[in-house]
Formats: C-alpha cells, structure tokens, sequence
C-alpha cells in the first residue's frame, strides 16, 4: 500500500480502462433509446402510453434498488467483483430483444438492463472517486460520465440509423452482443480493484463520518439532501425525454432518422458537456452549478411543449443537453466531498437509489398525464417539477467548500476587468 497514490494522473492507465468500460455500459441503454417506443407500436400494437413506458419504470425501479445495494456491498465485496457480475447478468439482454415474442419479454429484458446499469455503472463511479482522490472529483466525474451518456448518444444514433434502413429487429441490436463481450472481458482481464486506495485515503480523511448514512443523504443533511432531490427531477425528466419525445416526433411526422438525430444531441451535449462542466464543478461554487444547470433544463422543458420544428427541437435538445452537463458530474462530486472515504460507497448508492427512481416517477406520471390531457400538458408538468428542484437548491444548498468561486463573484470580476 506504500506504492498507492491518488490522484488522476498517477492512475491514468487505470481511470482511461475504467472510462472505456463505462462507455460500453452507455451503450447498452442507448441500444433501446431511440427504437423501443416503435417497436410497442409497431410490432406489439401497444397505443396506451403508461402501457408503452412500463419498459422505463422496470428499469427505473431495477437500476435504483441494485444502485442502493452495489453502495452497501462494495466494501464487502470488492468493486471489481460487482462490476464483473453487472457484465454476466447483460449477456442475455440483446437476445431477448431480438428475440421477444411479447412485450413481456421486453419488460423482463429491462429488469436485467436495470441490474447490469446499477452493478456496473455504479462500480466504475466508485472507483473512479477512489482513484483520484479529494482534488479533481468534478473533472474525473466529467470524463466519466462524457464516457457513458457518448455512448448512450453513439448508440441512440446507431440504432435509430440502423432501424431506419433495415427494420427495428434483429440488426439495431447485433450491437449489443458486441457492447456485452467487450465490457465483460475487459473487466476480467483488466480492470483491478481500488481497496487499497480507499484504505490510503480513509487514513488522511478529516470529513466526519455520517451518523445515520441513509437520512443524511436523502434529505437531512442541507447539501446531500438538496443532491438527492435533484438527481430525483433530474432523471424523472430523463426518462421523459426517453419514452415522450420519440413518440412525441412522430406524432409530428419526424421519421425514424430524423427522431434518432434528435434523441441523440440531447445525450451527446449532456456526454461532452461534463468534460468542460466537470472541471467547472472542482473551481466553481457546486450550489451554483446545480441550480444553473436545473433552471436551464426546467426552461428548455417548458418551452419544448410549443417546439414544432426540427430546429426547435434540436436547439431545445441542446439546452436540455447542457443543463443535465452541469448538474450530472457535479452530483457525485458534491456527495463524495461531503462524505467519508467509508460512507462514500453507501452515501453514493443512497443518491443513486433516488436519483434512479426517478426514471420510474418520470415515467409514471408523463405516461398517466399524457393519457389524460396531451403530451405537451406532461412535459410541462414535468418542466415545472424541474423548476421547483432548481429552486430547493438555491434556498437549502451552502456553497462551503473552501477555495470554491461563486459564478456571480467570477462574472463581477470578469466585468470589472473588461471595462
């Protein structure tokens, strides 16, 4: 343990390994992103809206549960170990799409979806955090999450291309099978567990330990609590965006190359975003960069209920793309720098428990209020929900993180220096 240190550059090798894994877990939610909507419709004759987004809610509900359980056993059972199984658990996922005779089959494909994003996912965050240490936790959370939502991007777009040209099934998802081999080998063979950089960092740790981890982080500390409401809007308008707006552009008359492309900037402006707003999460104030990126989601949202053409949409999509940029990596960076090295693992789960359910939520709720009143009525209930979290942050949340800038005082000197 000597020879163990922390810190981004000292472990590159390791952190690219781990970003590439990532990737390849990305990948495997973008291989349904931008398809699945028209396969209920198309081969399966579903119209109910609720009915066609049960796919969100399994795998919303999967993912956050497995999340909360990957946090708890990480210590115990080592990182690698879950990631490892989050990849043996995805092998029968492409099959089962291909193959599936009904919507079951779909549905039962996503709980396994579900556990494969909480085991695997959640593994490389953890580990990523243990690797570089209490410096650059914002940057290292940017790469790593540019890594995963590129690929749920490259495939969305993939997908919806390939669909395009030769039909919904079987070919969109031969990259699957791919996605699968690549990410369970090359956790075997080449990812190495991160306990020893733990226990160096849990030496030198002045963070105090957690009373009650659970109630901490979902509502009782100020700044943990306001991260996990957030991370709850946050994906509750994800998975809005996933199952509304396909069907939403087709309803507009948008064919399956044209809704891919849409689909696809939203995720692609929130992956290489966090590579600019990752480092901004290690200099600026985190407060401000949650309740930035929030407000500008809740405004994109809203005015996406009168957007009508391809360049609205893309525009939207945009905004949507960069308000998620600013928020996601700063998410687990303010958990891990208000956490101890011990709790992290757990506190990191708890956020992602609720931060997940909000897939389920989202889901729920547009599916129910777009049956009832209109899809335009549902993204703007859910644009207002955005708003509401925005605003939590702004009157729970403290900055307090030491040489942390706060985005008005930057901008005032900026100005000041310009004149």
């Amino acid at each position: 343990m000597e020879n163990v240190q922390l810190g981004l550059k000292e472990n590159a090798r390791q952190f690219a390994l781990l970003v590439l894994i990532n990737g390849f877990v990305g990948g495997m939610v973008g291989l349904e992103r931008s398809i699945l909507p028209q396969i209920a419709d198309q081969e399966f004759a579903m119209a109910a809206k609720t009915a066609i987004l049960s796919f969100i809610v399994v795998f919303g509900i999967t993912k956050a549960l497995t999340n909360y359980y990957t946090g708890s056993l990480a210590n115990h059972f080592g990182r690698k170990n879950l990631l490892i199984a989050g990849w043996i658990i995805a092998i029968p996922i492409p099959f089962m799409l291909i193959y599936a005779p009904n919507w079951n089959w779909i549905i039962a494909a996503n709980v396994l979806l579900g556990i494969n994003q909480g085991l695997a996912w959640s593994s490389t965050v953890v580990m990523k955090i243990d690797l570089v240490g209490d410096k650059q936790r914002g940057l290292a959370m940017g790469i790593n999450e540019f890594a995963g939502y590129l690929s749920v991007a490259i495939v969305a777009f993939l997908t919806g291309w390939i669909a395009a040209e030769y039909g919904v099934r079987p070919y969109p998802f031969y990259l699957g099978i791919g996605l699968v081999v690549l990410g369970l080998f090359g956790s075997i063979f080449f990812i190495k567990d991160t306990k020893h950089h733990v226990a160096k960092e849990a030496g030198v740790s002045t963070q105090a330990r957690l009373k009650q981890v659970f109630w901490d982080t979902t509502w009782k500390d100020p700044n943990l609590g306001s991260v996990s409401q957030a991370g709850l809007i946050n994906n509750l308008n994800d998975g809005m965006a996933w199952g509304i707006f396909p069907i939403l552009l087709a309803i507009k008359g948008f064919d399956l190359e044209q809704i891919g492309i849409i689909t696809a900037v939203y995720p692609a402006v929130w992956s290489i975003g966090q590579l600019f707003t990752g480092k901004m999460a290690d200099y600026f104030c985190k407060k401000d960069m949650l309740y930035t990126g929030m407000f500008l989601q809740a405004v994109a949202l809203i005015l996406l209920a009168w957007a009508d053409s391809f360049l609205h949409f893309v525009v939207l999509s945009s905004i949507l793309g960069w308000g998620t940029a600013m928020v996601y990596p700063t998410f687990l960076a303010t958990i891990a720098e208000n956490t101890h090295p011990q709790d992290r693992p757990k506190s990191i789960g708890i956020f992602r428990l609720w931060r997940d359910l909000g897939y389920a939520v989202g889901a729920i709720l547009t599916g129910i209020i777009a049956d009832w009143f209109s899809l335009e009525v549902a993204i703007l209930f859910i644009g207002a929900l955005t708003l509401m979290s925005a605003l939590i942050i702004k009157f729970r949340m403290q900055c307090g993180e030491g040489s942390s800038v706060k985005m008005i005082d930057w901008l005032l000197r900026k100005k000041v220096q310009n004149v």
